[in-house]
C-alpha cells in the first residue's frame, strides 16, 4: 500500500470523537502521510465527491473541547449493500486512499470487516466495467484497516472503555446528583432511565457512583419472579432507616428473567402502588451523548488516535483489520473481527438466558462493581451469622484533601459493616488518632457520601514521631484496633510505613495496615491512577477551555499554573487534553534556554496568524523561573505581538464533588482493602500493603517495599508510566510540518 489514509466517524456519535480525529490527523502528517477525511461516514464514503476532503494540520485546531464529530456520523444503508461498497471502493481509489481509520461502534467496524474483504474483488470489478484504470487498481490491491471504538455505551470487547463513555457517565452522574437533592427534599422516588443497548455498564457505574437504591440491567436481571415486591421492600426499609429519596437506575436494556423488557413507566406504576408515593420518571436521553468530552476521553481519544495511524503505517499488505484498546493505561491491539465476536456473543447471552456467562464476558471489574453494589442498596447490613468472629477496623483520611476520599470511606464501612465487623472512623487522621478522636460508624453515619468532596472525617498531613507515637500505639490498644485502612496521600504512607517500622518498640502497632492512594497529584507508588486526580484534571481541562475562550478573542498567552508538586502528571494530562502549546515538568526541568526558545517560537506563531497560547507549568518545575517570571518574560519579549496573563488554579483543583471515575475507583479499592485488612487480621498476620492500580487490575505492594518503588526526595514514584506521553504531547501541540507560514489558531 502507498496511498493515502482516509479517517471517518460512523454510527452514533460519542464525545471524544474529535480529538482521536486531531490525533490521526497530526500524526499522519508528522509521517508525511495525506489524510482525508470522509464526511458524514459511510454515506460519504458511497456519495464521493465532497465528502471526501483533505485535512490540514490547522483543520484539526480547536476541536478538542468540542463534542459530537466535526466531519459528521450517519447511518447508510446503501453500504450495506455491495453495490454500495463498489461505489465507495470506486471513489477511494479515484482518491488514492487504500488505508482506513474507522472510528464507531460495533455494527460500523463489522462493516469495516465485510469492506476488506471484499475490497480486492471490487478493484477487479471496478477495472472490468472500466470504472477504474488497471494502474489505479494496481497501486491498491489491499485495504488496510484499523479500528476505534466510539460509543457511549462501552459495550465492545478489547478495550476497557470506548470513546465517549467516560463522558456519558459524568452526565448521568451530574443529572442524579442533582435529582437526588430534589427527591430527598420531597421525600420522593425517582426512576432515571440511561442509554447503553445491551450494556448495562452506565446504568451500573452510575449507580454506584451516585450511592443510588437500585439497578436493572440486561446482563443480570432480577433473579426472582416477584422483583417488584423485594425491590419495593428494599426501599421502603431504606425509608425506615433515615433515606428521603429513593433512586432506581435503569438500564435501556433492562428486562426480566423471562426477556420481557422492563420499562420505566412500569417501574413508576410499581413503586407508586406499593409504596403509596408520587414518583418522578427521568429519562435523560441524548444529554448522555451531547456537550464537551470529559479530559479522560479527549485523552483516551488522542492516545488511541495516535497509536492507530502508527499501527496502520506498520502493518504489512492485506493484515487482518485490527482494533485498538486500551487496558489499564496501555494500548493494546487486537483482531478487529474477534472483539465484535465476543462483543455479539454478549447479547447472545443475554437473549438465550444464560446471564452469568453474560457477566462473565463483560469483564472482572463490571463484576466486581455489580456485587459491590448489592451490598450498597441494602437498606441495613446483613445479620453476622452465628460464631462469626466480629473485628475492629479503623478508617482514617491523611494528608491533603482529596475527591473521593468520602466515597472509599463510604464504601469500606459498609462492606465491612455487612460482614459483620465493626468499623471506628478517626477524625482528623493520625493526629486525630493520637488525640483518641475515634468514633464508632454505623450504616447511616456515611449515607450520602458517595457524591460528597472533601473529607467528613477530616485529615492532616501530620507524620507522627516521638511521643506521638506512644499515643497512637495506646490509642490502638484502647480502642483495640486490629486493622487500620489509611485513605490519603504522601504523608499517609509515611506515616504507616513508620508505624510498621516502629513494631520492635510499639506492640500495638503490630496490626495489618493498608494505604489506599488518595491525591490529585497522582504521586504515589504502586498505583497508575490516585483517587481524586481525574477529578482534578478534569477541574484544570475546564478551566483551561474558559481561558482558551477569553486569549482567542484578545491576542494573548497565558501561562497556566496546576499543583503537583514535584510531580508532572496534572501538567502533562492536561496539556494533552487542551492541546497546550508548551508543558513544564518537574521530571524535566525548564532552562532559560528553554524559555527564550518557546517566547521565540510565541512570537513568530502571532506574527503569523496566531491567535492565542496556552502554557501549563507545574508548580514546582522550577523554583526560580515561577510563573511570574515566566510572564514577565513573554511579555517583554513578546512585544506588541500579544500580551500575557498568568492563572495560578490552586486548591480549585481539590475541591468540588468527585468525577465518577474516582468514585468507582474508590469503590473498588475500598472493597479490595476491607478485603486484604479481613483476612490478615483473621489469622493475626501483620502483614501490610499499600494498593492500587496497575494495568488495570488491583495489586497489593508489601509497605516495606515503600522505600524501593518511591523516591522519597521527590516525593513521587521512581517510575511513572503517564512520562511516557510526552512525544505524543509534544507532537499535536507543534505548529505543524512546514506549517510556519499559516500556524493554527488554536490547538
Amino acid at each position: 500500500m502507498s496511498g493515502r489514509i482516509g479517517v471517518l466517524t460512523s454510527g452514533g456519535d460519542a464525545q471524544g470523537m474529535n480529538a482521536a480525529l486531531r490525533a490521526v490527523v497530526r500524526t499522519a502528517l508528522h509521517h508525511g502521510v495525506d489524510v482525508f477525511a470522509i464526511c458524514e461516514g459511510y454515506r460519504g464514503m458511497v456519495e464521493g465527491a465532497d465528502r471526501i476532503r483533505p485535512l490540514g494540520w490547522e483543520s484539526v485546531g480547536g476541536i478538542l473541547h468540542r463534542g459530537g464529530t466535526v466531519i459528521g456520523t450517519a447511518r447508510c444503508e446503501a453500504f450495506q449493500t455491495r453495490d454500495g461498497r463498489l461505489t465507495a471502493a470506486e471513489n477511494l481509489v479515484r482518491h488514492d486512499i487504500d488505508r482506513l481509520v474507522v472510528i464507531g461502534g460495533d455494527g460500523s467496524l463489522t462493516g469495516a470487516h465485510v469492506f476488506w474483504q471484499e475490497w480486492p474483488s471490487l478493484v477487479g470489478e471496478l477495472v472490468q466495467s472500466g470504472r477504474a484504470a488497471a494502474d489505479a487498481a494496481a497501486r491498491h490491491p489491499h485495504l488496510g484497516i484499523v479500528g476505534l471504538v466510539g460509543s457511549i455505551d462501552n459495550d465492545m470487547f478489547g478495550t476497557d472503555m470506548t470513546i465517549g463513555a467516560d463522558t456519558a457517565l459524568h452526565r448521568i452522574t451530574e443529572a442524579i446528583d442533582a435529582i437526588s437533592s430534589t427527591a430527598a427534599s420531597h421525600q420522593r422516588s425517582f426512576v432515571v432511565k440511561v442509554m447503553g443497548r445491551n450494556c448495562g455498564y452506565l446504568a451500573l457505574m452510575g449507580a454506584l457512583s451516585t450511592g443510588a437504591d437500585w439497578v436493572l440491567i440486561p446482563e443480570s436481571p432480577p433473579d426472582v419472579d416477584d422483583w417488584e415486591r423485594v425491590m419495593c421492600e428494599r426501599l421502603e426499609a431504606g425509608r425506615r432507616a433515615g433515606r428521603r429519596d429513593s433512586i432506581v437506575v435503569l438500564a435501556e436494556g433492562a428486562r426480566d428473567r423471562h426477556g420481557k423488557t422492563i420499562g420505566s413507566s412500569y417501574v413508576q406504576k410499581v413503586v407508586e402502588e406499593r409504596m403509596k408515593e408520587e414518583v418522578r420518571v427521568t429519562v435523560l436521553g441524548h444529554v448522555q451523548r451531547g456537550g464537551s468530552p470529559s479530559a479522560f476521553d479527549r485523552n483516551l481519544g488522542t492516545i488511541m488516535g495516535h497509536a492507530a495511524v502508527e499501527a496502520i503505517l506498520a502493518a504489512p499488505p492485506a493484515a487482518e483489520p485490527q482494533l485498538i484498546g486500551m487496558r489499564g493505561n496501555r494500548v493494546v491491539t487486537s483482531p478487529l473481527m474477534d472483539c465484535v465476536e465476543k462483543t455479539h456473543e454478549v447479547a447472545r447471552a443475554i437473549a438465550a438466558g444464560d446471564f452469568e456467562k453474560a457477566m462473565g464476558l463483560r469483564g472482572r471489574s463490571f463484576g466486581e462493581a455489580f456485587r459491590t453494589l448489592r451490598t450498597f442498596v441494602r437498606a441495613m447490613p446483613r445479620a453476622p451469622e452465628v460464631g462469626q468472629r466480629s473485628l475492629r477496623l479503623a478508617v482514617l483520611n491523611a494528608g491533603a484533601p482529596s475527591p473521593g476520599m468520602n466515597t472509599a470511606a463510604r464504601a469500606a464501612v459498609r462492606l465491612g459493616i455487612d460482614r459483620g465487623h465493626v468499623m471506628l472512623g478517626i477524625v482528623n487522621g493520625f493526629a486525630g488518632l493520637a488525640e483518641g478522636k475515634t468514633r464508632e460508624l454505623d450504616w447511616m453515619s456515611v449515607n450520602g457520601w458517595a457524591s460528597m468532596g472533601g473529607s467528613e472525617l477530616g485529615t492532616s498531613r501530620k507524620v507522627p514521631k516521638g511521643g506521638e507515637l506512644y499515643a497512637i500505639a495506646r490509642a490502638i490498644e484502647e480502642q483495640r484496633i486490629q486493622g487500620l485502612l489509611v485513605i490519603g496521600g504522601w504523608s499517609g504512607y509515611e506515616a504507616a510505613y513508620r508505624l510498621s517500622r516502629e513494631r520492635a518498640n510499639f506492640p500495638a502497632f503490630g496490626v495489618p495496615i493498608v494505604c489506599l492512594p488518595a491525591a490529585i497529584g497522582n504521586n504515589l507508588p504502586g498505583s497508575e491512577l490516585a483517587i481524586g486526580a481525574d477529578t482534578a484534571l478534569n477541574c484544570i481541562v475546564e478551566a483551561v477551555d474558559k481561558i482558551k475562550r477569553s486569549a482567542v478573542a484578545a491576542r494573548r498567552v497565558f501561562v497556566v499554573e496546576v499543583m503537583g508538586r514535584n510531580c508532572g502528571y496534572l501538567a502533562l494530562m492536561s496539556g494533552l487534553a487542551t492541546g497546550a502549546e508548551r508543558v513544564y515538568l518537574n521530571e524535566e526541568g525548564v532552562t532559560l534556554s528553554d524559555l527564550v526558545t518557546d517566547v521565540e517560537s510565541l512570537s513568530r506563531g502571532f506574527r503569523e496568524g496566531k491567535r492565542l497560547g496556552v502554557m501549563i507549568r507545574n508548580e514546582n518545575c522550577n523554583l526560580v523561573y515561577t510563573t511570574g517570571f515566566m510572564c514577565a518574560l513573554f511579555e517583554e519579549e513578546g512585544g506588541d505581538a500579544f500580551d500575557v496573563r498568568q492563572a495560578i488554579l490552586g486548591h480549585l483543583q481539590q475541591g468540588g464533588d468527585p468525577s465518577p471515575f474516582d468514585r468507582i475507583q474508590a469503590s473498588r479499592l475500598a472493597t479490595r482493602s476491607v478485603d486484604f485488612l479481613v483476612e490478615q487480621a483473621s489469622r493475626g498476620s501483620s502483614e501490610s500493603a499499600f494498593i492500587g492500580l496497575q494495568g488495570g487490575k488491583i495489586q497489593l505492594v508489601p509497605l516495606e517495599d515503600f522505600p524501593r518503588h518511591a523516591d522519597e526526595a521527590k516525593q513521587r514514584p521512581k517510575t511513572q508510566w503517564w512520562l511516557d506521553l510526552r512525544p505524543i504531547a509534544h507532537l499535536l501541540a507543534q505548529p505543524g510540518p512546514g506549517a510556519s507560514t499559516k500556524p493554527s489558531t488554536a490547538s
